[in-house]
């Protein structure tokens, strides 16, 4: 079975997160989690099905995106994922909930509370940022299903992406395996490479609430309502455009650092995507809002997952990164 032909079976929305992990068990079972590497060729298609995911459901696209990219960082660093596993990514540092690690080789001890920990209460593994006796910071995965880790209700009143359940995880002597070296998840080319999949989930989205907008247009004349579905088409088409550029420049360049590339990316998709929550709103008024549940569902959680941007601070970011370029066409 392939991607679009699972999410077609799947309801329009799921109601906690616990129907989510569910589902991505079942993708897992079907092996719809295996996507191509980033840099290995095939680096559009992964993209499209991070899309495809986005369009169906941005709770289900968050803990899919978390799953496929720790399955990504852990082959790209060596190891080996568990067989049949769901993982979440968890590498958020706000300065009061940090994990600390205690060595033993290979194996170590977490201590400590980790934040927006999405999926939690309903995935098997973990791969998540801690920090060693250094203060270096170490990836480390970890089982669930322990006695040293309790999924706590803490941390997480969203109504957009409720069902994600990002919530925080506290971690008492939770025996753990390291995965590389200090300092490699950051310093891998794949860092980079990963948050412009985070963008390909966005533009999913927004295009499956641009394509209410096409239908509606399809079935009635309405000139403002075309003029809001052309300004739609042309954002839709920078993003895709971009995120298409972004993949084969990963693939002709695998090993090259895509930081400025992945910065570029994602202020393109993320104006573009904001453009389209405005113009389908305005075009479509409060119908959809109130009658479309899958519409609904995506309009409240779109803004909510962008805003795993930064805004201005990543175009600052941005900024300093090409103030000495030069722009040519």
């Amino acid at each position: 079975m392939d991607l679009q032909a699972f999410l077609q079976r799947q309801p329009p929305d799921y109601a906690d997160t616990q129907a989510l992990g569910r589902c991505l068990r079942e993708m897992v079972e079907a092996g719809l989690d295996q996507l191509p590497l980033p840099g290995g060729g095939q680096t559009l298609e992964r993209f499209q099905r991070l899309a495809e995911v986005g369009g169906h459901d941005l709770g289900l696209c968050k803990l899919y995106e978390g799953h496929t990219d720790a399955l990504a960082i852990i082959q790209q660093l060596g190891g080996s994922p568990t067989a049949c596993s769901t993982w979440g990514m968890w590498a958020a540092e706000p300065p009061d909930a940090r994990v600390r690690v205690s060595r033993q080789g290979q194996l170590v001890a977490l201590n400590g509370r980790k934040a927006w920990c999405s999926g939690a209460a309903a995935l098997s593994h973990a791969l998540l940022t801690a920090w060693d006796e250094q203060d270096r910071q170490q990836l480390v995965a970890v089982a669930l299903d322990q006695p040293g880790v309790t999924v706590t209700d803490q941390g997480w009143q969203a109504v957009g992406m409720a069902a994600t359940g990002s919530v925080e995880v506290l971690f008492d002597g939770a025996e753990a395996q390291a995965i590389g070296h200090p300092g490699d998840y950051l310093r891998r080319p794949g860092f980079w490479q990963g948050g412009i999949g985070i963008a390909a989930c966005w533009y999913g989205a927004a295009q499956s609430l641009a394509e209410r907008l096409r239908s509606h247009c399809a079935h009635r004349e309405e000139p403002h309502a075309l003029a809001h579905l052309g300004a739609v088409d042309s954002a839709l088409h920078a993003a895709a455009t971009v995120l298409r550029f972004s993949a084969s420049s990963i693939d002709a360049a695998p090993q090259e650092d895509a930081e400025g590339l992945a910065r570029r990316a994602r202020a393109v998709v993320e104006n573009s995507v904001e453009q389209v929550i405005l113009h389908v709103g305005h075009a479509l008024g409060a119908g959809p809002y109130c009658k479309d549940r899958q519409f609904a569902r995506l309009i409240a959680d779109l803004p909510v997952f962008l805003r795993q941007s930064h805004a201005e601070r990543d175009l600052a970011a941005l900024g300093k990164h090409v103030i000495n370029g030069t722009w040519t066409l």
